[in-house]
């Protein structure tokens, strides 16, 4: 198994950009003493980040709070900023697997990475030593079922899958049957990618969640909402609208890697009340891990 260090530094590499972005507004900032001047560039440097211009304005003002009380020095704003990001994110939550079996199910918009992150998961939690089975419950494309079994086979767990066209919810009856049956950990179940503004097929999700909650009525069970990084404040009124439709547990965030704007994590967690519970950091199996909100926060500002 892979090293914590090793993703962290892949963290740290793929919020690069993000990094640079808010450098390239706060040179020098920290190396005089705070004015005016110095808290407006911040909170633009977070706005440009996708933080958000309210919480930006929060963040800021909580630095300049405690500017005046007394904190002049570098190093301690450094130190201040960091706590109060760290404040807005809250700890780490994990996730919630045990006891087994556990249902992991993988839901967002078309094209935000919902495969290939069953696929990277299913292989990680194998590495751990978890017994895996993963459902194709994206019925409506056979690319998405052959995509998934690829992913299955590199990841040497086995999976449910009917033919394209069928029934998605007949798909998790029969994974949920052959998880019990056969005693494995983890389900995790692969869903077709759908606007959130389609209402039957934010109904054939509620169907989905029904048929697990009647075969696992104490189980533990994930419905976590896949966002792209890369769509900033988009992804926002996507996960709003997924919340109000089903029960979310918590956000997997992709290609963190290929934006300047990974502020948007601390966004989702003020707005929707949601963990980031997974981050996506690259193309690689390894490179989707649990999300730690200390290196985050380490890794999105700027160094001395």
């Amino acid at each position: 198994m892979e090293t914590k260090v090793g993703f962290l530094q892949r963290l740290r590499e793929g919020l690069g950009r993000t990094r640079r972005a808010l450098a390239e507004h706060l040179e020098d900032l920290f190396g005089q003493p705070p004015d005016e001047a110095f808290f407006e560039r911040l909170e633009e440097a977070f706005v440009l980040s996708d933080v958000g211009p309210d919480l930006a304005a929060e963040v800021v003002g909580e630095l300049r709070r405690r500017a005046l009380a007394g904190l002049h020095r570098p190093e301690d704003l450094r130190r201040a900023l960091r706590s109060i990001l760290m404040d807005q994110l809250g700890p780490a939550e994990p996730l919630r697997l045990d006891p087994p079996p556990a249902v992991v199910l993988i839901l967002g918009v078309n094209g935000s990475g919902k495969t290939t992150t069953v696929g990277k998961l299913a292989a990680r939690l194998s590495q751990e030593g978890r017994k895996v089975l993963v459902a194709a419950a994206d019925t409506f494309r056979a690319a998405a079922i052959d995509q998934l079994e690829i992913w299955a086979q590199r990841a040497g767990v086995p999976l449910v899958r009917h033919r394209e066209g069928s029934d998605p919810a007949a798909v998790v009856y029969d994974a949920l049957s052959a998880l019990q049956a056969r005693h494995y950990d983890v389900l995790l179940v692969d869903t077709a990618g759908r606007l959130h503004t389609k209402v039957n097929l934010m109904e054939e999700l509620r169907k989905i969640r029904r048929v697990i909650d009647r075969h696992l009525p104490n189980g533990s069970v994930e419905s976590l909402l896949v966002l792209d990084a890369t769509t900033g404040q988009n992804a926002l009124s996507q996960a709003r609208l997924f919340r109000d439709a089903v029960q979310l547990t918590g956000i997997v965030l992709t290609k963190l890697d290929s934006t300047a704007k990974g502020g948007v994590v601390l966004a989702i967690r003020r707005q929707l009340n949601l963990p980031v519970k997974l981050v996506g950091t690259g193309e690689g199996v390894a490179d989707l891990g649990p999300f730690d909100p200390e290196a985050f926060v380490d890794a999105l500002l700027p160094q001395a």
